[in-house]
This record gives C-alpha cells, sequence and structure tokens, in this order.
C-alpha cells in the first residue's frame, strides 16, 4: 500500500507560467509539466541559495524527499532545454 502524500508548505507562486524556445508557435511544442511542489524546490535551492536540509524544513518535508523532487525538476529542466520542449509551471 502505498503512503500518503503529506501535505507541502509552498510559498511562491510564479509570475510566469509558461516558457518556451524563441520562434517556435507555442501550439507546435510539447510541453513538460513543472508541478507547484517542483517549481517551489528549485527557487528554494537554487534562487535563494538554501541547503537542501533548510529548503526541506521550509517546505515541512525530509531532505531525502526534497532531493528527491529537486532531482526529477532539474532533470525535466534539462529535457526542455536540450530537447526543445514548453515549460508549464503548474498552478496551485
Amino acid at each position: 500500500m502505498v503512503r500518503p502524500i503529506k501535505p507541502r508548505f509552498l510559498r511562491g507562486n510564479p509570475k510566469i507560467y509558461y516558457f518556451k524556445p524563441q520562434g517556435i508557435p507555442l501550439k507546435n511544442l510539447e510541453e513538460i509539466i513543472l508541478m507547484p511542489d517542483e517549481f517551489e524546490v528549485i527557487k528554494l535551492h537554487d534562487d535563494d541559495d538554501l541547503d537542501q536540509i533548510r529548503a526541506a524544513k521550509e517546505m515541512l518535508i525530509s531532505q531525502p524527499t526534497f532531493a528527491r523532487i529537486l532531482n526529477r525538476a532539474h532533470k525535466k529542466i534539462a529535457k526542455a532545454l536540450i530537447q526543445g520542449k514548453a515549460i508549464r509551471i503548474e498552478k496551485k
């Protein structure tokens, strides 16, 4: 039986919800969807420069969970950049 997902404390709302390669209409692009918790870990770790332990405490999750979400978010962003896909940030 799978454990239920604990609620996560998410503070930030992005001002922009889409990023796409320049010069290609959005209708011609595949999307990569970045979930709200993935956006939050990127913000805390890469933008706010918090270490994983402190950032995990801010989100009220464990450090291993934070690391898994961060890894998943980095992979999604890398895939979008390398393969020329749009990134859509899911709203809360």
